[in-house]
């Protein structure tokens, strides 16, 4: 599999800080379908570093795997900041990890709204001990590829910063 160069560079940095720091990792992925995992998993060393993953496409995985409330993929979408919330919740539960991301999202090409457009995804971020907090982006003018990328790069951005501040705090 030939990840984008980007990607690739954002994971080699991640598993490198992780691994300095005695750091692990879980992710919770919807719309990416295991694109984060899959670039973490592409650095040597990963093992050490990416705890677990967990692809829930549907929202019966979102809720057997990650115990997403039914009544919030209900009352708000699986793509929504509350189901991201839950995912990177989840994804904390079911694993010892240090820090975890989520993403749920409309690739496309199909199933978007007026309220839901292709191209939006939510994300959701979480270090243990600490409040989760989730992020908004909509990836325009892109097909479901493109999408798909740039929250695999916007979820390993994440984790690059979360990881760099922690170095910071150590210093």
């Amino acid at each position: 599999m030939t990840l984008p160069h980007k990607t690739v560079l954002l994971a080699e940095e991640i598993i490198q800080k992780a691994s300095e720091q005695g750091m692990t990792i879980s992710t919770a992925e919807s719309c990416t379908g295991g694109l984060v995992s899959a670039a973490l998993t592409s650095v040597p060393g990963s093992s050490a570093v990416l705890d677990r993953a967990f692809v829930t496409y549907s929202n019966k995985a979102k809720m057997q795997m990650l115990s997403v409330p039914s009544d919030i993929i209900r009352q708000h979408g699986a793509v929504s900041g509350e189901t991201a919330r839950a995912m990177v919740c989840g994804a904390l539960n079911a694993s010892p990890a240090d820090l975890a991301v989520s993403i749920t999202g409309i690739a496309g090409p199909g199933g978007g709204s007026v309220e839901k457009p292709v191209g939006l995804v939510w994300f959701g971020f979480a270090e243990r001990g600490h409040p989760a907090r989730t992020e908004r982006h909509i990836f325009a003018n892109g097909d479901r590829d493109f999408v798909r990328n740039q929250a695999t790069i916007t979820a390993l951005s994440f984790l690059l910063k979360a990881l760099s501040a922690g170095e910071a705090k150590k210093q």
